[in-house]
């Protein structure tokens, strides 16, 4: 059975989605401004070889996520820093969503059923693992449905003071696993956990 790997920015003190919309945080967004190290980058792109489909949330794909790492594959064809562009222009993309008719990117699907469904369907589907690529509010829903095998976290060293989490259970808490830990050069550390 295929792992669903949830991949988000988080900032040192433990948000993905600072409550000020306006505190640039991340060491690395979208665009041209890409301050992660070279560490940093050949592990983000050794994270995409052993990847072959991508979920992705509806708002994250209308805001621009397929359309801009498209452009950066043609861009930079030979780059190998790039080379997970490739990868996102490359994979199956499930868009889990109700709102969209169809679909406008690449080889890419529209998935209507329910969530743990529709997830449970590709983590039994053959090949690679599953990615997640999408906001808050998608990636805890699927922390709350127990749907993610690993958590990527790349911690930026920036505290952002009050904002989201992923995390949700004031109860009991969510026991995790430390898979490993990897500090690198320009601040980011990436720390790898499984549910326990």
């Amino acid at each position: 059975m295929r792992k669903l790997i949830l991949q988000m920015q988080m900032s040192v003190d433990g948000y993905v989605s600072p409550a000020n919309g306006n505190i640039d945080w991340q060491v690395w967004g979208w665009g041209d401004r890409w301050a992660w190290d070279d560490k940093l980058k050949a592990y983000f792109n050794a994270v995409f070889e052993g990847v072959d489909t991508i979920l992705l949330s509806r708002k994250i794909v209308e805001e621009g996520y397929l359309d801009h790492w498209g452009r950066a594959a043609k861009n930079y064809p030979a780059n190998p820093q790039f080379a997970f562009a490739q990868k996102v222009v490359g994979a199956q993309k499930v868009v889990l969503t109700d709102k969209l008719e169809a679909s406008r990117w690449e080889r890419t699907v529209i998935a209507r059923g329910g969530l743990v469904e529709e997830v449970n369907a590709l983590k039994r589907e053959e090949g690679k693992n599953i990615l997640v690529i999408g906001g808050v509010g998608f990636a805890s829903s699927l922390v709350t449905e127990g749907l993610v095998d690993e958590f990527q976290f790349f911690v930026n060293p920036m505290a952002v003071g009050a904002g989201r989490s992923v995390f949700h259970d004031q109860r009991k808490g969510h026991k995790l696993r430390l898979l490993g830990s990897v500090g690198y050069e320009c601040g980011v550390v990436v720390n790898r956990y499984a549910p326990q």
